[in-house]
């Protein structure tokens, strides 16, 4: 990656900060004035603030970036030395100046620490139980999931349901659940048939129910009280210690990490008022709007909202919960962070993308 990859300039907008990001594929853009200067950072977690106290996405990012990033000097630098800056100060992109301020190199993580060194795993683990949706037929993935049930679906040397676990693991999540139905023997022999690296509890539906109902059958489940459920056909790179705090600060009963969406409509928008008098044509809008990944964080109070062997999906519960008075928040992270599986056409995507993710 190329230094300028990283670079923004102030005069930027959120959205433009957004992009950038997914681009170059890290957590945090170095502002720079014309010279190459450095004058401030702006992460994920900035612009994330942001939007959470109604900042809109076509805002400015003057104001939001940190204006006295975190740096090291040329003349300063070794390895040891931009490794325990980095571990200190818990930052993945760590800008290298010459005297006169300008950006001459940057030093990423994930390209100094290697994922066996104990550096590398979070600073930060979270103890709670991970949930994984995998008892739906996944008919979006036919004919694939005629043969084999979608959490089987390969990526790479992986199944996704490994990948999905993996991910959680980086933050020392100890204790998953899958809940199975269709051609759940399968998922279930063939977890029994790897190296056992992790504890998996097996939850089995008596029919489909949904995309919440099965999280009936954690009740008796010991040790859950706040958990993460996720469906199985997403992949979500955030920093769940940092959403599991967000949650747990917020007093919620249920968070859904929403993903920031960018869609540029390829026409010309046509505006008219009643009788067909046109108002306005914009030419191929962009849309910025939040989505729902699939992925959530739960506290146990949220499964007495669950009838006992019936079907009923998150956004049932969700608005349940939010008419009993429950607090719902949302912690959305970047369009990069989030990949759908669920359909042929985002698979292949998906397989690209899993290449940087």
């Amino acid at each position: 990656m190329l230094v300028e990859d990283v670079f923004i300039s102030k005069k930027s907008t959120i959205v433009e900060a957004l992009k950038r990001l997914d681009k170059a594929a890290t957590k945090a853009l170095l502002v720079v004035n014309t010279q190459k200067q450095l004058i401030g950072a702006i992460s994920d977690g900035d612009i994330r603030r942001f939007i959470l106290k109604g900042g809109k996405l076509e805002s400015m990012i003057d104001g939001v970036y940190n204006q006295k990033p975190i740096y090291l000097r040329q003349h300063e630098f070794t390895l040891p030395v931009a490794k325990e800056i980095m571990i200190k100060n818990e930052i993945g992109l760590l800008p290298i100046i010459d005297k006169n301020d300008t950006v001459t190199d940057t030093i990423i993580w994930e390209e100094i620490f290697s994922a066996d060194d104990p550096s590398y795993a979070n600073s930060n683990p979270i103890d709670v139980p991970v949930i994984i949706m995998a008892g739906g037929k996944g008919t979006r993935m036919a004919p694939f999931t005629q043969i084999l049930p979608k959490p089987l679906i390969p990526i790479g040397d992986r199944t996704i349901v490994e990948v999905i676990i993996d991910e959680f693991e980086k933050f020392k999540v100890k204790r998953f659940f899958l809940t199975l139905n269709y051609r759940g023997e399968m998922i279930e022999a063939y977890f029994k048939s790897i190296e056992k690296k992790r504890e998996i509890i097996f939850l089995w539906e008596k029919d489909f129910y949904g995309t919440a109902g099965s999280l009936k059958l954690l009740e008796g489940q010991e040790n859950i009280d706040t958990f993460i459920v996720s469906n199985c056909d997403i992949i979500v790179k955030a920093d769940y210690s940092d959403v599991v705090h967000f949650h747990k600060q917020n007093n919620a009963s249920l968070t859904v990490i929403s993903s920031i969406q960018h869609h540029v409509i390829p026409y010309g928008v046509v505006e008219f008022n009643n009788g067909g008098e046109i108002k306005s044509i914009t030419e191929k809008p962009e849309l910025n709007f939040s989505i729902n990944t699939g992925v959530y964080v739960l506290n146990k109070e949220c499964l007495s909202f669950l009838p006992k062997d019936t079907h009923m999906d998150m956004t049932t519960l969700i608005t349940t919960l939010m008419e009993n008075g429950k607090k719902v928040f949302t912690y959305p992270v970047k369009e990069g962070d989030y990949i759908d599986i669920g359909e042929w056409d985002e698979y292949r995507k998906a397989l690209e993308k899993m290449r940087t993710f």
